[in-house]
């Protein structure tokens, strides 16, 4: 049996790694929730809703908690009553299993 996404760890990852392209893609996409979209086979992301800037802002740094501590941290943007998360592997210049991981994880801690 597989280990759920949220229940690995991010690895290192080589400029000589090829992104994730066609099923490979949408298989992992399949394992993270609705909320994240593929963007050109290139990157990932999702927007998180709350009620006010003070939940959204301690959602963003739960997130670099979780970003820190995999090693693999997203591009955040923070707005009052939401946050916009992007992910993309910068070593191969797009999608890797890691990013999904890491999506998986933020899953686990939005409300």
């Amino acid at each position: 049996m597989t280990t759920p996404l949220g229940g690995r760890r991010c690895t290192h990852c080589s400029g000589d790694d090829k992104p994730l392209v066609g099923t490979a893609l949408t298989d992992h996409r399949n394992q993270v929730s609705d909320r994240w979209q593929i963007v050109n086979e290139h990157h990932i992301e999702a927007e998180f809703r709350f009620s006010n800037f003070l939940e959204a802002l301690a959602f963003t740094n739960d997130v670099g908690g979780v970003a820190e501590a995999e090693g693999h941290h997203p591009d955040l943007c923070l707005g009052w009553g939401r946050v916009s998360v992007t992910i993309w592997t910068h070593a191969i210049d797009g999608l890797s299993e890691n990013d999904f991981i890491l999506a998986a994880k933020i899953d686990e801690i939005a409300v």
